[in-house]
């Protein structure tokens, strides 16, 4: 009995301690969460930023910090270009990636929201860029 409590005490401890840091293997090295991000940032250009999103995901919540990176970076090449029509449906299309998995429980789900608003502005970038050709 005396085991089983100091077990369950050391776990909760112990799970206490791994705090909310996030960190996985990407590009074959360790990252933080914060690193990841910082890479995403200073890839030249959306698709590679959207590459590297795909490497280094986690497949949890902690996707929703990398998603925005991309977002921000292929909004560069786009986002002031659009007209004030061309903003709405591109909102519209966002907030559609917002609602899908809005129902679901799971931090799965929020990874799932994360890639399908990056994908949306992927998509945007590619289409600025052969307008632009």
């Amino acid at each position: 009995m005396i085991a089983k409590s100091i077990f369950a005490g050391t776990a909760i401890i112990v799970s206490l301690s791994a705090g909310p840091a996030l960190a996985g293997v990407c590009l074959g090295k360790s990252m933080s969460l914060e690193e990841t991000i910082d890479a995403i940032n200073a890839t030249p250009g959306c698709d590679r930023a959207m590459q590297l999103f795909e490497a280094c995901e986690y497949g949890t919540s902690g996707d929703i910090h990398l998603g925005a990176a991309v977002e921000k970076k292929c909004e560069a090449d786009f986002l002031e270009r659009l007209k004030a029509q061309q903003k709405l449906t591109y909102q519209r299309e966002m907030r559609a990636c917002d609602r899908k998995y809005q129902n679901e429980s799971g931090t799965m789900y929020r990874s799932f929201t994360a890639f399908c608003r990056a994908e949306v502005a992927q998509r945007y970038a590619r289409q600025a860029m052969k307008g632009a050709r």
